[in-house]
């Protein structure tokens, strides 16, 4: 305990020294909730950025057609008032009346229309094709009525119009631009942004003429500022200090001391955010040749206590994983998927049976959470593979990684909190330019998983997959990250799975 108070009057003391201008506004006092991260949304619009910062923000800032409730997972009306199925393939929508984006102009069917075409457009350079490939256009039926017209089925459509699918308004958008719209966003969300200060800081009100009967409610909060702030010391200096008012990622040991900390409350939950390394198997770079055997990729796997790192690094609430997804997703199982358990003898074995007994270098990149890859990099380096880190931000990374530059990828993805397993193993296994294995056989079994009406052969399908992928060890899945959040206590706040702070259902006590 002396060494807890030691190292808090140290932080402390950082506090004053960090101390920003903006940080006198935090708090209940001046009604603003003040929350940082470690890493910058890429772009404020929704489908240009694949952050979870940027997800946050856009999910406070955009309305979606249809809702699903946290809590339970049903469905119900958000910008849609009802919604039918013609076929496997037309889906028919009735568009809200009375909404107004931020900027005053009514949202209408019109609105919805362009927004589906927009994104499907190859002009639209949206950053997760997956969220929207599965559609192929939409057209007004009537005054407000709108038919999304599927590229083919698509059973998850649903889900994922109440995700990563937001509405833009076509009249502002049209006139600003991307480039516009991204420094000065209209949705017609709770929140509305007033400002926005590219890799430091994003500033949203309270939006007082938020429709009525919304399922998100009215916010209660008048202000959110997001701040950037990358250092982990910094950021709960800010926080013991009251420079900021809520802070998540907190590492391990910083959570456990925080917890005896007077006026701050500490809450720990399950995300649906999975770790997970990524090889190259097809050999893009010469750092990558000796992935291309199966047996290499599978002595990594063995080196690696994802037990130990989880129990001693991540913390509590967090789960191995077994398979490419999250496991509570539908159609995600590990049934049959083999497990690779901690084992360096057997790692070391294989690698002598790969031609690699004197081991190998190559290259791992990372964008978050340094310590954790570090710490795989012993690991590796135990049974001879020596690993040099490259640790970027996450957009060089990625593509970097679709110019097939990456040898090992460590990644971390929360599947944009979409609860079913196209968002998670789609992403990564479908021939598209993040899929680093490129293996015919994965590509076909997912795409007619996506695809398959039939639940009972979706399942299969997705259980083929996964077991295929793990057989050839494409991808390591590591484990299920908890978030560890930490907040002023005069703030009531409910951490949720999906790994989206709701901060419109957030109060002041």
């Amino acid at each position: 305990m002396k060494l807890f108070y030691s190292r808090l009057a140290v932080l402390l003391t950082a506090a004053a020294v960090v101390a920003v201008p903006a940080a006198a506004w935090a708090g209940k006092k001046n009604d603003t909730l003040t929350y940082v991260s470690d890493s910058e949304p890429e772009n404020i619009s929704p489908y240009h950025n694949n952050l979870r910062e940027g997800v946050i923000i856009g999910r406070h800032v955009f309305d979606n057609l249809i809702y699903r409730d946290p809590a339970t997972g049903k469905y119900g009306p958000q910008l849609a008032t009802e919604w039918s199925w013609v076929d496997d393939t037309t889906l028919d929508l009735t568009i809200r009346k009375g909404v107004v984006f931020h900027n005053g102009d009514p949202l209408t069917a019109d609105d919805v229309v362009w927004t589906l075409n927009y994104v499907v457009s190859p002009d639209s350079k949206v950053i997760t094709k997956q969220n929207v490939d599965w559609i192929k256009s939409a057209e007004k039926t009537g005054d407000d009525r709108v038919r999304i017209h599927l590229v083919g089925p698509f059973p998850a459509a649903i889900e994922y119009l109440a995700g990563p699918v937001v509405i833009y308004p076509k009249a502002y958008f049209e006139k600003v631009g991307i480039d516009g719209f991204a420094k000065a966003p209209v949705g017609s969300g709770p929140y509305r942004i007033t400002s926005a200060e590219a890799g430091k800081t994003v500033t949203m009100e309270k939006n007082t003429k938020y429709w009525d009967g919304s399922p998100l409610g009215k916010p209660s909060i008048g202000k959110l500022i997001f701040r950037v702030m990358p250092d982990a010391e910094t950021r709960l200096a800010e926080l013991m200090t009251g420079g900021v008012d809520w802070i998540w990622r907190v590492p391990k040991d910083q959570a456990q001391q925080l917890s005896a900390v007077p006026n701050i409350t500490v809450l720990s939950a399950e995300t649906m955010r999975v770790g997970f390394l990524q090889f190259d198997a097809v050999g893009r770079t010469p750092a990558s040749e000796p992935l291309k055997d199966v047996r290499v990729r599978q002595a990594i796997a063995y080196a690696i206590d994802r037990k130990s790192m989880l129990d001693n690094l991540v913390g509590s609430g967090g789960r191995v994983m077994n398979s490419a997804c999250f496991i509570d997703q539908f159609g995600c199982s590990d049934k049959g998927v083999p497990v690779y358990d901690y084992n360096p003898a057997k790692a070391k074995a294989l690698l002598a049976e790969a031609g690699y007994a004197q081991g190998f270098k190559t290259e791992l990149y990372a964008y978050r959470d340094r310590e954790l890859a570090e710490a795989m990099i012993g690991y590796l380096r135990a049974v001879g593979i020596q690993a040099n880190l490259n640790f970027m931000k996450y957009a060089a990374i990625r593509e970097m990684n679709r110019s097939g530059k990456v040898a090992i990828n460590f990644q971390t993805w929360g599947s944009f909190s979409v609860m079913d397993v196209s968002a998670f193993t789609g992403v990564w296994f479908k021939g598209d330019a993040d899929d680093m294995s490129r293996d015919a056989d994965v590509q076909k079994l997912t795409k007619t998983a996506d695809t398959t009406v039939d639940t009972d052969k979706r399942v299969k399908l997705y259980a083929d997959a996964l077991k295929l992928i793990a057989d050839k060890e494409y991808l390591m899945p590591m484990f299920s990250y908890p978030a560890n959040y930490a907040f002023t206590s005069d703030l009531v706040f409910t951490g949720q799975p999906d790994e989206l702070p709701r901060f419109y259902m957030a109060k002041w006590k």
